[in-house]
């Protein structure tokens, strides 16, 4: 079982490469071409004194349903070429601040190019502030299936990185430690392009470098169907990169500094041809990001109660790179090649300081011990990956292929100083050291095979191979202030094994007014977790199958409902796994659970959408039961020494409404937002403990963009957490809001942006804790209020170009189809 799926993968790969057209139309060949009627449009695109004029936008419609058919920019001597099927048409062609152009009566004859006379564009009377609202993208756009955050045009984006972008966005909530959570829950699957990838993990880590400037969107998909990866119970978070499609060269720089400090650059470049598209771009970030925390804790243990208070100071910063590059390979009309390569490298210096205050139980102050840790990082992740598509002649019907390979390296060196005053003074020198490393293999095809007017079939293989390696050792300073002695209890070498063998089909029609789309996913899972030097060795093999169903149903008038249903899995992450990766406060430990299962849910969720001329509103109603729920717990031993620590424990229903929503009331203004409520009913215990928790809880999120004097562009986002029931506490309330002004320089080719994120500093995690031995009460601020500057200079485009939608004026979709 364990060879046979990829041994199968390579089969249907080779059969399909080899599979002659079931569906073609009428005299075509296998594989495209044929003797399709296909046509072309040509042209050539000036100025009033007769000149060329480049990188014009020709969009070409249907003359009977003015649906959009194909796009494409002019060359350097501003010519184009337009593949068309016989047919009247009508195009349309604009370029900065020139009149749009309408040609109409454009008739299209089989086997026959249609020659246009020259196009001459006209200085435009409306001026380039009035041009550069018309087409941009709206920040969020809402589709049937997923909803899409183009995160470039929200300004308190601007500077930031992947988790800070993430943390503003609706539904999607971090936390102190920089673990994303999707309505309410951090089992969600974060990809980049549509793959699975280093950057994308969720950690804190991973995410904080991968810098902002570098990403086009972000995708949500709260129930994906059999098409997508079984992994995350709640959904998928997909990050696409900037990749423009425009002809010739083109892209962006930016330059930002802010306060506390943060610096950073980053250049995106395109240089696309006919039969090549070459892609690149590369960020470098420096900050040094404060915080600070209070805890005030108590035990019982013995019949003897005693505290104590830590007040923490904190920073983390560094510096980042990141550089990818790629090209896609136009082999001919029907055939693409694209290899890409990222690289990211980053050295971390965090520091953290803590001052614990021991009490008796009158709240005496008896003892003083700061424990300092200074954290030295380095980091180097590497991917390569190469896909091939193939178009066939078909409509619709496709052929996809990708491999890809990669390599992560991260070692954290700490050195630890703790010492106490009177009236015991003690020095105590200790030094931690966890390496990781981590290789994948990834391996997919997917086929699209249409049938009828909107009928579709589906199927695809996957292979996910992967192995970390995780060593962990904490050493203290002997006595004799020479000898370094390794504590045993804080030591290990963990091995992590995953291969995922995954195959789906689905199959999906319209009737009517009706849609309906079923499908089935299974994944076969081969997991191993070992401890290096003990007898600890834990296989897994299981097999799961993975329904979902989505429906929609048209009822006119801008009105759309949809019910979908789907089960996931949620598998433990690998921190969850390790037995010990840091020991910075060894008074409150974290540790992992190497016996962890994975959970399991059905989710089913019925949708409402509406669309209006200056307004689009998602409301759903959703459910998720799960079972084998990780939830962390927290236990204390005889020396008052707090441990985290995550088990398999309960079943929990999560029953929620959510509203999305965008609105244009008029044209200077744009408002977009969301509203979560929820109920969660947990239910399990653990040896003694109850474990059992009903929590209602909401959050919300708000953004009101403006233009004023069709000069300055201004943005105020508000979000509110409410407070968050645990089985061993709750987490408070938190609120915060971002504040930015715009404007463009230099004709429009550049835009200077000013931003403040969380403008009162009130973005602060607040929690308490409470068992029959232990409570805690805290607070704690990741990052302090941060201003930021950021400059954004256009290369062969304007901001108009760079938002707006279209085959051509957009970013490129990532085919982020099947996974």
């Amino acid at each position: 079982m364990r060879n046979f799926l990829p041994i199968l993968f390579s089969l249907v790969i080779s059969f399909f490469i080899t599979f002659p057209s079931v569906a073609q139309p009428p005299g075509g060949r296998p594989g495209g071409g044929g003797q399709q009627e296909t046509s072309t449009i040509e042209g050539r695109v000036v100025d009033e004194a007769d000149k060329p004029v480049p990188y014009a936008t020709i969009a070409l419609y249907k003359a009977s349903d003015s649906s959009l058919v194909d796009g494409i920019t002019t060359n350097d001597a501003g010519r184009f070429s337009l593949a068309a099927q016989p047919g009247m048409y009508f195009i349309t062609v604009s370029f900065l601040s020139f009149e749009d152009q309408n040609i109409t009566g454009v008739e299209v004859r089989p086997r026959q190019a249609t020659m246009l006379s020259n196009i001459v564009l006209k200085q435009g009377g409306i001026n380039l502030d009035e041009l550069l609202i018309e087409g941009e993208k709206a920040q969020m756009e809402i589709q049937l299936d997923k909803r899409v955050f183009n995160v470039g045009k929200d300004m308190a984006n601007i500077g930031r990185n992947a988790t800070d972008i993430l943390d503003n966005l609706p539904s999607i909530t971090v936390d102190v430690d920089g673990n994303v959570a999707l309505r309410g829950s951090q089992n969600v699957q974060i990809l980049i392009d549509g793959r699975p990838s280093t950057l994308a993990s969720n950690s804190g880590t991973a995410l904080r470098q991968l810098q902002g400037n570098m990403i086009d969107r972000i995708e949500v998909i709260t129930n994906p169907s059999a098409r997508y990866d079984a992994e995350g119970e709640v959904g998928i978070i997909n990050i696409v990169l900037k990749k423009d499609r425009r002809q010739g060269v083109n892209g962006s720089i930016d330059l930002n500094a802010g306060y506390p400090e943060n610096f950073g650059a980053a250049v995106n470049l395109n240089y696309r041809r006919e039969t090549v598209n070459l892609f690149g771009s590369y960020a470098v970030n420096y900050r040094n990001s404060p915080g600070s925390g209070f805890a005030s804790q108590a035990f019982t243990l013995a019949d003897t109660t005693f505290y104590f208070d830590r007040i923490q100071s904190r920073t983390r910063g560094g510096i980042s790179h990141n550089l990818r590059f790629g090209s896609d390979i136009f082999l001919n009309s029907r055939n693409t090649l694209t290899g890409s390569i990222l690289y990211k490298t980053g050295f971390g210096l965090n520091t953290s300081d803590m001052l614990y205050l021991d009490q008796d139980e009158f709240g005496n102050v008896f003892r003083e011990v700061s424990r300092l840790d200074n954290e030295a990082e380095r980091d180097h992740d590497l991917e390569f990956n190469v896909a091939w598509k193939k178009n066939f002649a078909q409509k619709g019907r496709r052929l996809t292929a990708d491999i890809k390979r990669v390599f992560s390296t991260d070692q954290e060196n700490s050195d630890i100083h703790e010492f106490s005053f009177a009236p015991v003074v003690f020095d105590m020198y200790q030094r931690t050291a966890n390496k990781e490393q981590e290789g994948n293999w990834f391996f997919q095809t997917d086929y699209i095979q249409p049938f009828r007017k909107d009928g579709k079939f589906e199927v695809g293989l996957k292979s996910g191979l992967r192995r970390i390696e995780n060593d962990f050792i904490v050493e203290q300073l002997g006595q004799n202030g020479e000898d370094w002695l390794i504590l045993p209890d804080f030591e290990n070498h963990f091995i992590y094994t995953e291969n995922i063998h995954a195959a789906y089909l689905m199959a999906g029609d319209k009737f009517g007014k009706f849609s309906l789309q079923g499908g089935l996913r299974a994944e076969y899972s081969d997991i191993t977790t070992e401890m290096r030097g003990t007898e600890y060795v834990y296989p897994r093999e299981y097999l799961d199958f993975f329904p979902s169903v989505h429906s929609s149903y048209d009822a006119g008038k801008g009105h759309t409902l949809q019910l979908s249903y789907s089960r996931r899995i949620s598998r433990p992450r690998f921190r969850n796994l390790l037995p010990f990766y840091n020991f910075s406060d060894n008074r409150s430990l974290f540790t992992g659970n190497p016996d962890l299962n994975p959970e399991y849910s059905n989710s089913f969720e019925l949708g409402h959408l509406k669309y209006h001329e200056k307004y689009t509103i998602l409301s759903s109603v959703y459910y998720r039961y799960k079972t084998d729920v990780i939830q962390r717990i927290t236990t204390v031993d005889t020396a008052g020494r707090s441990r985290v620590f995550p088990v398999n424990v309960a079943q929990e229903h999560n029953i929620g409404i959510e509203f999305s929503g965008s609105v244009n009331p008029v044209r200077w203004l744009s408002i977009n937002g969301s509203f979560n409520f929820y109920r969660s009913i947990l239910e399990g215990t653990y040896e003694d403990l109850e474990l059992s928790a009903d929590m209602w809880t909401w959050f919300t999120r708000g953004s009101a963009k403006a233009t004023i004097r069709k000069k300055y562009e201004t943005q105020a986002t508000f979000f509110y957490r409410a407070p968050q029931a645990h089985p061993q506490g709750r987490m408070l309330s938190m609120y915060g809001l971002d504040l930015a002004v715009g404007t463009d320089v230099l004709k429009g080719k550049g835009t200077i942006t000013a931003s403040v994120s969380d403008a009162f500093n009130t973005r602060r995690f607040r929690w308490n804790t409470s068992t029959p031995e232990f409570t805690s009460v805290g607070d704690f601020q990741w990052r302090a209020r941060q201003f930021m500057v950021n400059f954004n200079y256009r290369i062969n485009q304007t901001k108009r170009q760079a938002r707006r939608g279209g085959p051509n004026g957009g970013m490129d979709d990532g085919d982020f189809m099947g996974m």
